[in-house]
């Protein structure tokens, strides 16, 4: 009876117990393969989520980062807007009031400076996303004047005067003086005459009126419209209405 258990108890020793090595080795090639198509799945999806922000960017809504503080109090450095690029494509022209972003070239800044173009790439996805400082020829400003009016400054209270009416401007920086450099342009037609609302503190069309093309702003610069804040959540919201230049009548053939 012993001389037959013993053989039976070494069989059952030396035969593969359950969970041996061919168990795991049969399931280590599926958990590669799961990985694998895990790990294309997530780079497919951050591929596709990439293209339609930049899109998006493109041709609808632009975050942009607020470079410098020429438009206190409205706008600060640092804030993240979204620029409306849709604003102005079926038919509609900026307005007085308006704030928007613009390619100065030609206007602002006489030639692109140069600049390597892998870099430029870089910086340019990057600043479409928001997440670096626009091209140095993008610019942030508050249209005041637009094709036909006269902008003056300023009348016996200090104020600027479109077409004639004194504009009362709620929205400038605290102590700021409405300018401190006197003016009396006519604005052309297709043009717009740019003001920060930090007046002090802004260079705009005030500092180029010497130089080819006046200070004046050609429309089809134009890049969009400041519609809301989207950073910091603190400040999160549509940017202040502001009536200031709702009251301005056009003179002839002037636009709004």
């Amino acid at each position: 009876m012993d001389t037959e258990a013993k053989p039976s108890e070494r069989d059952r020793s030396s035969a593969p117990a359950a969970g041996s090595e061919e168990g795991p080795r049969s399931l280590r090639i599926p958990d590669r393969l799961t990985a694998s198509i895990s790990w294309r799945r997530t780079a497919a999806l951050g591929a596709v989520c990439s293209v339609f922000v930049l899109l998006l960017s493109n041709f609808v809504v632009q975050p942009f980062l607020i470079p410098s503080g020429s438009m206190e109090p409205t706008l600060r450095v640092g804030d993240r807007v979204l620029v409306n690029k849709l604003a102005y494509r079926f038919g509609s022209v900026p307005q007085r009031g308006d704030v928007v972003v613009f390619d100065g070239t030609g206007s602002f800044v006489q030639e692109a400076p140069q600049e390597n173009p892998v870099t430029g790439l870089l910086h340019g996805v990057a600043a479409s996303l928001g997440l670096a400082e626009p091209a140095e020829t993008d610019y942030v400003k508050r249209v005041v004047g637009v094709g036909g009016d006269r902008v003056v400054c300023c009348d016996r209270r200090g104020r600027v005067e479109v077409n004639g009416r004194p504009v009362d401007e709620g929205y400038l920086y605290p102590g700021d003086a409405p300018s401190g450099v006197r003016f009396d342009i006519v604005v052309p037609d297709g043009t717009l005459w740019m003001m920060g609302d930090h007046r002090s503190n802004s260079r705009d069309s005030r500092d180029h009126l010497g130089e080819p093309g006046g200070g004046m702003v050609p429309v089809d610069m134009v890049i969009g419209r400041v519609d809301w804040i989207g950073w910091p959540l603190g400040r999160l919201g549509s940017l202040p209405d502001s009536a200031a230049l709702a009251g301005v009548r056009a003179t002839g053939g002037a636009h709004g």
